[in-house]
Formats: structure tokens, sequence, C-alpha cells
């Protein structure tokens, strides 16, 4: 039974799948647009907002946090100069997830997951 197990798995032991968000959520603060499978668009979605609201408070604090969750000093650079305050007067909801359809080879449902 799977009680109160929570997100998505993707076939890979915890420390390979931390590796994977973090890198997807990277290439989304840095390009601001990717294009993923849909669930792993989904599963980085709420990763990516909680680094933008991390930026927009701006304190040191929350710096050491984003940081701690996203080892690279250019990225957070970016959410904590750029995009929070490109997102000052936005109350959430920094994301959208555009559905494409199947990708062709294995038919895996791809999306394009974007900064508004």
């Amino acid at each position: 039974m799977r009680h109160r197990i929570d997100g998505r798995h993707f076939n890979r032991p915890p420390d390979q799948r931390k590796a994977l968000y973090r890198s997807l959520v990277r290439a989304l603060l840095l390009n601001e647009r990717i294009q993923t499978t849909e669930a792993k668009a989904k599963e980085i979605q709420g990763m990516t907002e909680r680094m933008i609201t991390y930026g927009k408070k701006g304190t040191l604090h929350h710096r050491r946090v984003a940081l701690a969750r996203l080892p690279d000093r250019e990225t957070v650079a970016k959410v904590f100069d750029d995009l929070g305050k490109r997102y000052a007067q936005r109350a959430g909801g920094y994301t959208r997830v555009l559905k494409l359809g199947p990708r062709n080879g294995d038919g895996a449902e791809m999306a394009i997951i974007e900064l508004v």
C-alpha cells in the first residue's frame, strides 16, 4: 500500500533523485524556460517557486537556506538579485507548465515549464 508516500520516485534512489531535481531547478532558474517530461516539470514546480519566495524575502537567512537547497552561487545570486525583485509584487504562481504531447520514441508526456 502507498499510504502517505509523497512525490514521484522516477525509479531512482533518493540521492540521484535529489540531484535530478537540483539540476532541473538550476536550469529553469538560469534559462527561465526548459522542456522536460510533464511529471518532472510538476515535481520541480514547487521547489522553484519556493526558491523565488526566498529571493523575495532577501534576508541572509533565506540566502543560506537557498544555498543549502541549491548549492550554486551563480543561480542563488540570480534568484536574489534579479528574480526576487521581478516578482516582488506577485503573490505566488511564478511558474507555468505547458503540455506538449507525447515524445517520439517512448511516448512520455512532454511539457515546457517556464517562469511567468
